[in-house]
């Protein structure tokens, strides 16, 4: 597999894009000194992931920083291969270069792009890229690629055209039908999401809250029904049993146990997001009291 220096098997996904990048950079420090691995976030008409993973990796000193995931419409093939090479030419083994096809209404509102065949967009997105001439960045190893996958065709391109995927709002349940189809030697970076509390009602609320938006966007819906999930779980925002799949809640053991669930299942890299009571509530409380359970420190 592609060089990636991961230091314990789990990492953190953070939405941090209502947040100043000196903030950001301060929390991403502590992360590392916590015992996180990595700190992943998404592209959606935020912040620009390839300048916020520069930041952050020139701001700490061993922690993986990986986009989770840069928007293939946001920006030409050839200048992310170029981006990704320095960044990886910069700071080996520790920059990660997750790609997604992103969803019709972002790309059609926001990037006035078309969305259609993602699939043949994506593998075409990555030809172009292997084509970018090894003199933009002399000598420099190119960084690991992981695909925003969660149906089998994506998840297969992850294992030929990439190397590996990063499946998001996923059960164990698919992290092991991932792992089955990329086989043993690439890279399976799973997100889950985590409400830390023991009121079931708070937990509930913050899944909810948490699925709002995605639960209207139809690559999720259509991964929630090959998942084993109905119709009727798709209201917006889900029903509690589409919640409680997706959220892992309770207290500290509770939720590490559900971690430790997608690690067993073929997991290399588990990536922890914290719900608060709003999308833009500081995940240091939370992680800090995590990452004990997690065998982190």
């Amino acid at each position: 597999m592609a060089e990636i220096d991961f230091s314990s098997r789990v990492g953190v996904w953070w939405t941090s894009d209502r947040w100043p990048i000196n903030d950001v950079i301060s929390r991403a420090r502590e992360i590392e000194r916590l015992g996180y691995a990595s700190l992943f976030y998404g592209e959606a008409g935020g912040k620009e992931a390839f300048t916020q993973a520069a930041a952050l990796l020139g701001g700490t000193e061993r922690l993986v920083v990986g986009t989770g995931i840069a928007n293939i419409h946001a920006r030409s093939s050839p200048a992310a291969e170029a981006g990704a090479r320095t960044l990886g030419a910069l700071h080996p083994g520790r920059f990660v270069l997750g790609l997604g096809v992103s969803h019709a209404p972002l790309v059609e509102f926001s990037y006035a792009g078309s969305y259609s065949k993602p699939l043949s967009t994506m593998r075409e997105y990555l030809q172009t890229m292997d084509a970018v001439r090894p003199e933009v960045e002399p000598g420099g190893r190119r960084p690991a690629r992981l695909l925003a996958a969660l149906g089998p065709k994506m998840i297969e391109l992850s294992a030929t055209a990439a190397e590996g995927a990063h499946p998001y709002l996923v059960t164990p349940r698919h992290t092991a039908g991932a792992r089955e189809l990329l086989g043993p030697d690439k890279w399976l970076v799973s997100e889950q999401a985590v409400a830390l509390t023991t009121d079931r009602q708070t937990g509930l609320e913050r899944a909810h809250q948490h699925l709002r938006v995605y639960s209207q966007l139809p690559n999720y819906r259509n991964s929630w029904l090959r998942q084993g999930f109905a119709e009727s779980d798709l209201v917006v925002g889900g029903s509690d049993t589409l919640a409680e799949g997706m959220v892992a809640m309770g207290g500290t053991e509770a939720v590490a146990a559900h971690v430790t669930r997608h690690l067993d299942a073929g997991a290399d890299h588990v990536l922890v997001q914290v719900l608060g009571d709003d999308p833009s509530a500081d995940p240091l409380p939370a992680l800090r009291e995590l990452a004990p359970a997690l065998g982190l420190g």
